[in-house]
């Protein structure tokens, strides 16, 4: 008798959710940076273990949004919770409940839906922080279940599926049995050059960039892409460029490297860099982009 449950994993922003997606799959389907607000879109990864199929929601982190992209992800993460059968709340150690944490809290107590919360990152801290942390999350919500782990190692993250089978019903399975997500192949290359761009210029940049798939053509033995890098300057796109192209070649080779191991091809990579000022805030631009309207108006 086959078994699923929708999974929404949630949590502030920079939190270790996407790691702890790619880590629960044993593979990469989101993007993961130290950047906060990394995830722009719900990323489905499904993992299937015999008769039982996970469909885990990863989402982007809640935060106060400032443009119309923001509320998209904000209200993106709100579908999730609302279409989930439970919720995984990651947190980081921390004595008293954020006002993040405590908002997903209530929306979910609202919804009435169960939740297991994973306290990650605590290779970081002692214990005794892990305890306060539990006794603080345990006072605001009556959780099935609460697992220290890290993400990052893998460390606890099989104990956290473990606890997710209590959430499995007898159903029909929605996906087959030898994928791990259902995000578009031409996504999943937008997301991965855009990670490069986090990596690499995390600290001259913000996250006023887009990645657009302009072409996807795959043969036996090549795959081909052009994609445009747009940001929001002109000094932003010198940036990006570097030095006579020298980091956009970065970009490209690490992108490159990622997307063969992806696809188990070779990749024939062509990037170009323009400059579409404000698109955040656009809403023509960000429906080109492929943000569903309805999400941020």
């Amino acid at each position: 008798m086959t078994k699923t449950a929708f999974i929404a994993i949630v949590g502030r922003p920079n939190v270790g959710k996407s790691t702890l997606l790619n880590q629960i799959l044993g593979e990469k389907v989101a993007i993961v940076s130290k950047r906060p607000q990394t995830t722009r879109n719900r990323i489905t990864g499904i993992l299937t273990e015999g008769e039982d199929q996970f469909v885990f929601l990863d989402t982007p982190g809640l935060h106060n949004p400032r443009t119309k992209l923001g509320d998209f992800m904000v209200k993106t993460t709100d579908s999730a919770i609302g279409e989930a059968d439970a919720a995984v709340l990651v947190v980081e150690p921390r004595e008293a409940v954020g006002e993040i944490e405590q908002t997903i809290i209530d929306r979910l107590v609202k919804l009435e839906i169960p939740a297991v919360l994973a306290i990650n990152k605590i290779d970081a801290v002692t214990p005794l922080n892990v305890a306060k942390t539990i006794e603080a999350y345990s006072a605001a919500f009556d959780f099935d279940a609460v697992v220290p782990m890290v993400a990052k190692s893998g460390k606890n993250v099989s104990v956290l599926v473990d606890e997710c089978r209590r959430y499995l019903g007898e159903s029909m399975w929605f996906f087959p049995d030898d994928i791990v997500t259902d995000q578009p192949e031409r996504q999943i290359a937008s997301e991965i050059i855009r990670e490069k761009i986090l990596r690499l210029l995390s600290e001259e940049i913000p996250h006023g960039t887009a990645v657009v798939i302009e072409a996807f053509e795959e043969s036996e033995r090549l795959l081909s892409i052009r994609a445009e890098i747009f940001c929001e300057k002109d000094s932003h796109k010198r940036i990006i460029l570097g030095k006579q192209g020298s980091m956009l070649k970065t970009i490209g080779s690490y992108a490159r490297e990622d997307l063969e191991k992806f696809f188990g091809v070779k990749v024939y990579l062509d990037l170009w860099v323009k400059v579409k000022e404000k698109w955040r805030d656009s809403t023509f631009q960000l429906m080109n982009f492929g943000y569903n309207k309805k999400d941020y108006e």
